[in-house]
């Protein structure tokens, strides 16, 4: 029996948990390094946790928890994968930076083009954010145009350009004129994409997208959708920008773009790529790389880009990736929990929609399927916030987020499933 199963007839205590929150908060605002850590969309304190192994989160206060955050995303294997800290722990050993090129940074670059087809050239560096302001930056430095398309509700880090557009704006202390140059189309509406292309010909850079939408709920494209916008992006010469750093390794091991037939022209990756170390990676086209620095002259740098730790982490995950092995483990597991799920909530009619692409889920709650910004605002954040406590209590961990996508591992067991379900099912 698993901690979790041992302990949930009653509710956690989160004692230390609640106590260091308010200490936390005393010295980094808002009692984290990240805003989406915090708990202020779902109420309550955070928990505060010191170990982590396979499916399972472990909290100061000696509880267990199934878990379903993956770290937003990395932990695709689970946690602690020997594979992988030995082999950072062999990295570290050597040096955990040089400072300059190694024989890791070159099988890792190998590595990433043979398994993402669409990319010839890989710059890497330490984060999401940096591959997509990296990506966006080197569109503008190639095409020689400054203005970009994303769509209502994708997240692409919190670099300037993504943060605002002439239509939204996430964050104070992003200059207007940034703002003008970044415009707005409705994710699944091709005739969107469209009218911005038509009304702004001859200006646009790029085009960046999520090809799962992930910070709005989980939202698949349309059919055709992709492949249309792909088209129509090289029919005018606008780079097709796909944000894959949720999405790259999660989704196929190809990333989403081997599932929907598309080719981008950058590709932006990060989270799962590393097996748990920070990083990120931007690719594409030789072409279009080839206009970096010291080559080209699009500056792009990193202190720890491409470090040998990083690396080594990536190299082992990858390759423990390439057993086919892995995304069938991830799809039965997630299959067997929306399975057990669906059936409870039709049993009794709720109104929550359960939304995924592979091993990426939503679990969301509003009466239709959710497949753009407009529909997002109908989820009900009150009745998710309820939902999460009350399976957190039960040792459930999931994103404090009602939109925001959570995620199973190939650690997750049919038996961690089958009591997730219980819990949850207990719940709704």
């Amino acid at each position: 029996m698993t901690a979790s199963a041992r302990n949930s007839d009653k509710t956690l205590l989160t004692t230390k948990s609640e106590e260091f929150s308010r200490e936390i908060a005393a010295v980094i605002p808002g009692g984290n390094d990240s805003p989406f850590r915090g708990f202020e969309e779902v109420g309550g304190h955070t928990i505060f946790f010191n170990r982590a192994l396979g499916s399972k989160l472990y909290d100061i206060d000696g509880n267990t928890y199934f878990d379903y955050l993956g770290a937003w995303g990395p932990a695709i294997l689970g946690h602690c994968v020997p594979e992988v800290v030995a082999a950072c722990q062999s990295a570290i050993a050597h040096g955990a930076v040089f400072g300059a090129p190694h024989e890791l940074e070159l099988e890792m670059a190998k590595l990433v083009i043979d398994t993402i087809p669409s990319i010839e050239k890989v710059r890497f560096v330490n984060s999401g954010t940096e591959a997509v302001m990296s990506a966006v930056r080197l569109a503008r430095g190639f095409t020689k145009k400054d203005k970009i398309v994303m769509f209502e509700g994708g997240y692409h880090g919190h670099s300037d350009a993504t943060l605002c557009s002439q239509g939204h704006q996430s964050s104070a202390g992003v200059p207007s004129s940034t703002a003008q140059e970044t415009l707005l189309a409705t994710f699944n509406d091709f005739e969107s994409v469209r009218q911005v292309f038509a009304k702004h010909r001859g200006e646009l850079a790029a085009l960046v997208v999520e090809p799962v939408c992930g910070s709005m709920g989980v939202i698949p494209p349309n059919p055709g959708f992709l492949e249309k916008v792909d088209r129509l992006c090289k029919q005018e010469g606008i780079l097709f920008i796909c944000d894959e750093v949720l999405t790259g390794l999660r989704v196929a091991r190809g990333g989403a773009q081997s599932l929907y037939e598309i080719k981008p022209d950058l590709t932006c990756l990060g989270k799962a790529l590393g097996g748990g170390m920070p990083i990120g990676a931007y690719g594409g086209s030789a072409e279009i790389m080839e206009q970096l620095l010291p080559n080209g002259d699009v500056y792009q740098a990193g202190t720890f880009s491409g470090n040998p730790v990083t690396m080594a982490g990536g190299i082992a995950t990858l390759k423990l990736l390439a057993d086919p092995l892995v995304y069938k483990t991830l799809e039965s597991r997630t299959a067997q929990l929306f399975e057990g799920l669906q059936n409870h909530i039709n049993r009794k009619s709720l109104p929550i929609q359960l939304q995924r692409v592979g091993s990426m889920f939503g679990i969301i709650f509003a009466a239709k399927p959710v497949r753009n910004w407009q529909d997002h605002l109908s989820i009900d954040a009150r009745a998710f916030a309820q939902f999460f406590h009350k399976v957190l209590s039960q040792g459930v961990y999931l994103p404090p987020s009602s939109v925001d996508a959570a995620c199973v591992s190939a650690a997750h067991s049919e038996d961690d499933i089958e009591e997730t379900v219980r819990i949850m099912c207990a719940q709704l």
